[in-house]
C-alpha cells in the first residue's frame, strides 16, 4: 500500500531556525538579563581570603605582616579616622603606598624613605593654624617599623614636611596595644615613656579602638591599638625637635627609677 503523503499538524510552531557555527553556545543577549534563571547567573565576586587562597599570597614573617581581613573590623578602623568624605586617603602599608579618592594610585617602595610631598597634587594646603587639609593617613603598620616610622613622621610634623606642608595632617594607625598605651600615657603613668613624650609633645593622641589579635591573618600573639594623631597648632615644649628628642632619649635611656643617670 503506497504511503500517504505527511500533513503538517495545525498551530505546530516553525522549526528553529539553525544558527550559524560561530555563534552556536552563544548566550542571547536578553539572556543576560534574565537573572531569575539560577543557570543564567553570574558567579560572584570572590572575597578577599579566596583571592589570597588561589594566588598563594601569604604574610611575610621577616616584615611582620599580620593581614586584616575581617570586613567588620576594617570598618571600625575606617570610622576611627571620623569623616573622610572629599579627603585624599592614603592607605600606608609596609612596602607601598594606596590613594584613594577620585581615583586609586599605588606607589611601590620602602615607607621609611618614600616622599609624600608632591603626592597629593590635588589638595589645597592650608594654613598650619587653620582646620586640617582634606587629607587623611591610614595604616594597618606591620610591628617592626610602626615606631621607627611614627618617629620619622613626628619630625616631619616639627618641620612641616611631606604631607604636612599641607597643614596639619591627621593619622589613623595601627600599634600593638602596649605601644597604643605608651603613646598616651600621661604623666606619673608607669607607662610614661620617651614615645609618649615625643607623642604627645607635637600632636593631640587618643586610642580609639582596640583591635582583638584573633581577627588578623596571622593572629599575632598581641591586641592592637588603633591610634589617632592631630598635630597639634603649637607644640608643647618650645624647643627645636632635635634638641627634645635628644634630651628625651637620653633621660629614659635607663630604667625610670635611674633616669637622673641620663642627664648627669
Amino acid at each position: 500500500m503506497p504511503a500517504l503523503p505527511a500533513t503538517p499538524l495545525r498551530n505546530a510552531a516553525p522549526p528553529p531556525e539553525r544558527q550559524p557555527r560561530s555563534n552556536r553556545g552563544v548566550l542571547p543577549a536578553k539572556g543576560l538579563h534574565n537573572m531569575s534563571n539560577p543557570a543564567l547567573r553570574l558567579p560572584p565576586i570572590p572575597t578577599i581570603q579566596e583571592l589570597i587562597r588561589v594566588y598563594k599570597l601569604g604574610a611575610r614573617k621577616r616584615l611582620s605582616q599580620n593581614f586584616l581581613l575581617n570586613q567588620a573590623a576594617i570598618q571600625k578602623l575606617v570610622n576611627c579616622a571620623g569623616d573622610l568624605k572629599g579627603c585624599s586617603v592614603c592607605e600606608t602599608l609596609s612596602s607601598a603606598y594606596t590613594y584613594i579618592g577620585k581615583n586609586m594610585r599605588i606607589f611601590h617602595g620602602d615607607v621609611l624613605k618614600f616622599n609624600m610631598t608632591d603626592t597629593f597634587t590635588n589638595v589645597e594646603k592650608r594654613d598650619w593654624h587653620d582646620e586640617p587639609p582634606d587629607v587623611h593617613i591610614i595604616g594597618n603598620l606591620p610591628f617592626n617599623i610602626s615606631t621607627p616610622l611614627i618617629i620619622l613622621w613626628l619630625r616631619q610634623i616639627s618641620q612641616r614636611q611631606g604631607p604636612w606642608s599641607y597643614g596639619r595632617t591627621r593619622l589613623t594607625l595601627t600599634f600593638q596595644k602596649e605601644v597604643g598605651e605608651r603613646m598616651v600615657a600621661d604623666i606619673m603613668d608607669k607607662q610614661r615613656s620617651r614615645l609618649s613624650i615625643m607623642c604627645q609633645h607635637l600632636c593631640d593622641v587618643k586610642v580609639k579602638h582596640i583591635i582583638p589579635g584573633k581577627v588578623f591573618v596571622p593572629a599575632p600573639k598581641v591586641d592592637v591599638s588603633v591610634v589617632t594623631f592631630t598635630p597639634l597648632r603649637m607644640p608643647r615644649i618650645t624647643q627645636p625637635y632635635h634638641i627634645v628628642e635628644k634630651v628625651v632619649r637620653h633621660t629614659f635611656h635607663y630604667r625610670q627609677k635611674y633616669c637622673k643617670r641620663g642627664l648627669e
